[in-house]
């Protein structure tokens, strides 16, 4: 597994990183504590030194991390996340100094370490000034308690705002082949201020893999039964860019979540998807998207296809859709 930089003071990952947040939250039951410190340990086996949590996928998520890397802890970064009422999300945002300051003890204790390597504002705080959020995680890293600073689904205002407090290594938000917003506006920021990206969700919460389809039933706690675009008509919709990148993994010899994954590595060299899953064939069948190399033709095709098929269905419910982009 190769590796790439976030942000100008060099946190080196795996080109892959690995989404947590699916072991225990979001997406369906919980795996057994045994299950993901095992997924977890098998990947990084297999290269992957970047793992993502948070406090608002349940202190579950967060020991999971913690005791898996454990063995190994000097030699994986491993980010989490502060910004929720209470670490739950469902209550709207809470970043004050003082409970990013509570936050930050409490996954140190979670996570069993002694330092955070990438501490991420989950979602903008539109009640508290952006350069008080950078300042609080300043001082924590001036403290040895943070390695490096990260925001989570924020605009390019609170990007430069965060960013001339505190350097921010890396915007974590939500890119793939099914949502392209920020190339607009965000990819050029964060070109411009050295800022790494970290796509979550790079497989569009599992249809870009080919194995959903407007038949296929969720779990009743799965996230995505409240998401329009996972509604049965807009997968009907979307079936035909899935089609489409199946035909070009065919004739890759790759399958279609490779084709995803390698697309979005072809973008810039400081991008790294953090694709999750439960499953041990499927974690090695994402990793094995890193080595599969897409040519000008290739991108051509690729980008012919997302021109001529539009994506139906809103990537969030409206009241989700306005934490984004702050």
């Amino acid at each position: 597994m190769q590796t790439r930089t976030l942000g100008r003071n060099g946190l080196n990952v795996s080109a892959l990183g690995f989404g947590c947040m699916g072991l225990s939250f979001g997406y369906g039951p919980a795996q057994t504590k045994q299950d993901a410190i095992a997924l977890i340990r098998q990947a990084f086996e297999n290269g992957v030194t970047f793992f993502d949590t948070a406090e608002a996928y349940g202190a579950l998520n967060e020991e999971m991390v913690g005791e898996a890397v454990a063995p190994f802890r000097d030699q994986v970064t491993v980010a989490t996340k502060f910004g929720f009422r209470d670490g739950d999300s469902k209550q709207g945002m809470d970043s004050r100094p003082e409970r990013i300051r509570f936050v930050a003890e409490q996954s140190l204790q979670r996570l069993k370490t002694d330092r955070i390597d990438l501490f991420y504002q989950h979602r903008v705080d539109p009640n508290v000034p952006m350069a008080e959020v950078a300042g609080a995680v300043k001082d924590l890293i001036a403290a040895g308690k943070v390695r490096h600073f990260g925001l989570s689904e924020a605009g390019a205002a609170s990007l430069r705002q965060a960013h001339a407090v505190q350097p921010v290594a890396a915007l974590q938000s939500e890119y793939s082949l099914w949502w392209r917003e920020p190339e607009a506006e965000i990819l050029p920021t964060l070109e411009e201020l050295g800022i790494g990206f970290v796509p979550f969700s790079p497989l569009g919460k599992g249809f870009l893999t080919g194995k959903i389809d407007d038949k296929t039933e969720f779990a009743q706690d799965d996230f995505r039964n409240i998401v329009p675009r996972f509604a049965a008509e807009a997968r009907k919709a979307n079936q035909a860019l899935v089609d489409e990148i199946g035909r070009i993994a065919a004739d890759k010899h790759a399958t279609p979540a490779q084709i995803a994954l390698a697309w979005l590595l072809a973008q810039k060299p400081w991008i790294v998807p953090i694709p999750g899953t439960t499953k041990s064939y499927r974690l090695l069948e994402n990793l094995g998207g890193a080595a599969v190399a897409l040519g000008e033709a290739d991108l051509a095709r690729i980008a012919e296809a997302l021109a001529r098929i539009p994506v139906e269905g809103a990537r969030y419910p409206a009241a989700l859709a306005a934490r984004a982009g702050r």
